[in-house]
């Protein structure tokens, strides 16, 4: 049976390579996207634009926009990244990534929860700046904390969905070459979303709300 894929954030970079890969692969593909572009358009998915994933009353008929077709996985990678340091803070734009990256990937997993069957499976694109044990560096307070709120929103996650055989990952993609770093990265968007698809698919019940780098090492919380 061919597989039903939703990604959030898919009109550019990680998002629209993991909806080429997994279109290439034979499934189908469901695009939530605030605006779309002439890439995801090419891919000939279904694309539903005009979803803020941070707007409550968007993403409440999301069900309906999908035609409550089940969902087989979940793919949250919808972000936005600034940098805020004690000398430089901007609270406003730490306000801005708590509900882009921590808030929103919750919600849309609440308005679609029950559309994932036994079997299904939730990607939460997260980063390993959300890792306290990792952090060497200071900077980015807003980035880290939102994703650190988005690695303990998940793991509840799992725990709840396990009993209805759903299983949850956490995935950081690397330094990823695109718009939200400048394009400054090392790994190219095909090589992330190659591995987090292959991450996905060794995503089951038993590694359920496991925090895991792209290339396959697990991350510290």
């Amino acid at each position: 049976m061919t597989q039903h894929v939703v990604i959030t954030g898919a009109n550019r970079g990680i998002g629209l390579e993991l909806a080429k890969q997994y279109v290439n692969a034979g499934a189908e593909v469901s695009a939530l996207v605030r605006q779309s572009s002439d890439e995801l358009d090419a891919l000939g998915v279904q694309v539903i634009s005009g979803i803020d994933v941070c707007e409550p009353e968007q993403v409440r008929d999301l069900a309906t926009k999908l035609d409550n077709k089940p969902i087989d996985i979940l793919i949250n990678n919808a972000g936005v990244l600034h940098n805020e340091t004690l000398a430089d803070m901007d609270f406003a734009a730490i306000e801005q990534q708590f509900a882009v990256n921590a808030l929103a990937p919750l919600r849309v997993t609440h308005a679609l929860g029950h559309l994932l069957p036994a079997g299904a499976k939730v990607a939460m694109i997260t980063s390993r700046m959300g890792s306290i044990a990792d952090n060497g560096s200071g900077g980015y307070i807003g980035y880290r904390m939102s994703k650190a709120a988005l690695n303990a929103a998940a793991v509840s996650l799992a725990h709840e969905l396990k009993p209805r055989a759903v299983a949850v990952g956490l995935f950081h993609p690397g330094f990823v070459q695109t718009r939200m770093v400048g394009f400054a990265g090392d790994v190219s968007p095909e090589v992330a979303a190659q591995r987090i698809k292959q991450r996905i698919a060794e995503l089951d019940l038993a590694n359920t709300g496991g925090f895991w780098h792209a290339n396959g090492e697990r991350l510290p919380w």
